[in-house]
């Protein structure tokens, strides 16, 4: 159940990142709600010990999403550099 609630927790970070930023691209939608997913799962796995599979605590859960809006606004603070260069 854990792992579910940290794919959707990211999923819908990186889904409302692409919504706050405006971005019109499909792929850069989609590359902004897999980068959420991926850092939400790793984030929330490692802070609940591993047990992804069990109950997820609520440091885990507050660890994802930490790292999911600290890994997003990264991510576009890099692209926005990229863009001006």
């Amino acid at each position: 159940m854990a792992l579910l609630v940290l794919i959707l927790l990211g999923a819908t970070l990186g889904w409302l990142a692409s919504i706050l930023a405006r971005t019109e691209a499909p792929r850069d939608i989609l590359r902004q709600i897999g980068l959420g997913l991926v850092v939400s799962v790793v984030a929330g796995e490692i802070a609940n010990r591993g047990t992804v599979i069990g109950s997820l605590s609520l440091l885990g859960l507050g660890v994802a999403l930490a790292a999911c809006i600290a890994a997003l606004v990264l991510y576009h603070a890099l692209a926005r550099r990229r863009a001006r260069a």
